[in-house]
C-alpha cells in the first residue's frame, strides 16, 4: 500500500514537473517573439542560431530550433541521464511550439532607437521560462552542454568555454541584426543568466558557515539560541601547526547572515570563518 502511494507520489511530481517545464518553453518563447525578435534583437545559444537560420531561410523559428537541438539533445541523454534528456524534448518542443503559434503575436515593446529597455525587458523573461525549465531538471537550449562536454577534452573550465561558444553565435547574429543588434543580443542573454540563476537557487539562497574557534561549547549555544539553528561540530588538525581545533559547521539563509557574524563578534572575535554559498537544503529545520 505504502509503494503504490509512494509511486503515485513521484508520477504527481514528475508530472508537476513536465508542466512547468512546458510552461517555461511557453514563457520563452513569449519573450522572443513578443519582445527580442521584433526589435531586431536575438538570444545565445542554439536558440539565437535559430533566430538566424530563421531570418536567412524563411523557415519558422520552431522548426529551426527542435532541428538544432537534437544532438545536443543526444548529448545531454549520454552525459546526464534520460530523465533529463526526456524532459528537455518536453522544454525545447514546448519553445518550439510556442513559437510557431505567437508568430504573430503583438509587440509588447517596440522602441525607434534605443533598445535598451527591450534588452533588459526580453532578458528577464526569457531568463524566467528558462529558468523554471532548469529547475524543474529539463533545458530549453543545448549549447551549455556542449560546453560540458568540451571541458572534458579541453584545458579550459565550462564558463569559459559558454563564453567562447556564445561570442561565436553573436558574431552570427551581427550578420542578420548588425553590430549594434548582436550586442544588445548579448546584453540580453547576459540579463537572462543572471535571471536564470535566481531562479534556479531562489532569492533567498542558504550559506555554510564554518567556524574554527577555541570556544566551539559556547559559541554553538549561542547559535542555537538567538537563530535556532542546529550545528555540526567536527574535530580538525592544523596542516601546519599540528594543533587541534574544533570546527563548527553551520546552514543558515542569506537573511541570517549578518545575525551570525553578530554572534560569531561577540563570542570569539578571533575565530576563522569561512562562507559557502549552498544551491539546495533538505530535511532539518529548513522548509
Amino acid at each position: 500500500m505504502k509503494k503504490a502511494q509512494s509511486k503515485k507520489t513521484r508520477k504527481a511530481m514528475l508530472f508537476s514537473r513536465g508542466l512547468i517545464i512546458i510552461i517555461g518553453g511557453f514563457i520563452t518563447a513569449y519573450g522572443l517573439e513578443a519582445v527580442l525578435i521584433p526589435n531586431n534583437v536575438s538570444d545565445g545559444g542554439v536558440t539565437g542560431l535559430s533566430i538566424v537560420g530563421s531570418q536567412w531561410t524563411g523557415l519558422p523559428l520552431g522548426i529551426l530550433i527542435a532541428i538544432l537541438n537534437i544532438p545536443f539533445i543526444y548529448l545531454g541523454y549520454k552525459q546526464i541521464g534520460k530523465s533529463f534528456a526526456i524532459f528537455s524534448i518536453l522544454g525545447i518542443a514546448s519553445l518550439a511550439i510556442s513559437t510557431s503559434l505567437m508568430h504573430h503575436i503583438p509587440t509588447i515593446i517596440e522602441i525607434e532607437g534605443d533598445t535598451l529597455l527591450v534588452t533588459v525587458v526580453g532578458g528577464i523573461i526569457i531568463g524566467f521560462g528558462m529558468g523554471l525549465a532548469l529547475r524543474n531538471g529539463g533545458a530549453l537550449d543545448g549549447i551549455d552542454m556542449l560546453a560540458v562536454l568540451l571541458s572534458r577534452k579541453l584545458p579550459f573550465g565550462t564558463s569559459d568555454l559558454i563564453l567562447f561558444l556564445n561570442l561565436f553565435v553573436f558574431i552570427v547574429v551581427s550578420t542578420v541584426f548588425g553590430l549594434r543588434g548582436a550586442l544588445m543580443s548579448g546584453i540580453a542573454y547576459y540579463i537572462a543568466s543572471k535571471v536564470i540563476h535566481i531562479i534556479e537557487e531562489g532569492l533567498s539562497s542558504t550559506k555554510a558557515v564554518y567556524i574554527i574557534t577555541e570556544h566551539a561549547d559556547e559559541m554553538m549555544k549561542e547559535i542555537g539560541d538567538r537563530l535556532g539553528r542546529a550545528c555540526t561540530l567536527q574535530h580538525v588538525e592544523g596542516g601546519y601547526s599540528k594543533k587541534e581545533f574544533k570546527q563548527i559547521k553551520c546552514v543558515i539563509t542569506r537573511l541570517e547572515e549578518s545575525k551570525m557574524k553578530e554572534t560569531i563578534q561577540d563570542i570569539d572575535a578571533t575565530s576563522f570563518v569561512t562562507v559557502y554559498d549552498v544551491s539546495e537544503v533538505r530535511g532539518g529545520n529548513f522548509k
